[in-house]
């Protein structure tokens, strides 16, 4: 399946056949889009690239994170998860759905948006336990914040797909 995102005209491709439209992301909006990030999560075989915590899914829970920058410090937080916090995820059982950063003001210069899945909500605090008590985290956590925190707040919501979820049909 080929994918293709063609900034001029905010489309994303999944085929020659479907297109789907971009727009700018609100707290509100991306709510109402879990179900199609989860279809995506699944169609570009996301779960079948580690089968040793797989989990359908439909099934378990999916956190929304959102982190809001220190000013001027999300370039260094969008690297800290690149180059660290993704691969620590992994580590910790936490499967990365999506990340997003909104297309604008205010929310552009400062925001980090997330989805993560957890096989459930035990499992959700067991792995944000054994992530936050990472040696590897600490370390990497420490050197990124040398010259202050890259973050004032962090919201989290816990989600459950519906059972009329597009992502189950």
């Amino acid at each position: 399946m080929a994918v293709r995102f063609d900034t001029g005209s905010k489309n994303l491709s999944l085929d020659k056949s479907r297109s789907v439209k971009i727009f700018a992301v609100k707290r509100r909006t991306l709510l109402q889009a879990i179900p199609a990030a989860a279809f995506l999560y699944k169609s570009l075989g996301a779960a079948a690239q580690d089968n040793s915590n797989s989990a359908p899914a439909a099934s378990g829970v999916y956190e929304l994170r959102v982190y809001h920058a220190a000013a001027g410090k999300l370039p260094e937080l969008l690297a800290r998860f690149r180059d660290h916090t993704v691969k620590l995820f992994d580590r910790h059982g936490m499967k990365s759905v999506a990340y997003w950063t909104p297309l604008d003001e205010p929310d552009k210069s400062n925001t980090l948006i997330y989805i993560l899945h957890h096989p459930s909500r035990e499992a959700a605090a067991a792995n944000w336990k054994s992530f936050q008590d990472d040696p590897e985290w600490k370390s990497v956590k420490d050197k990124s914040e040398a010259n202050g925190k890259l973050t004032e707040k962090i919201d989290s919501t816990y989600m459950a797909l519906t059972d009329f979820s597009p992502a189950l049909r």
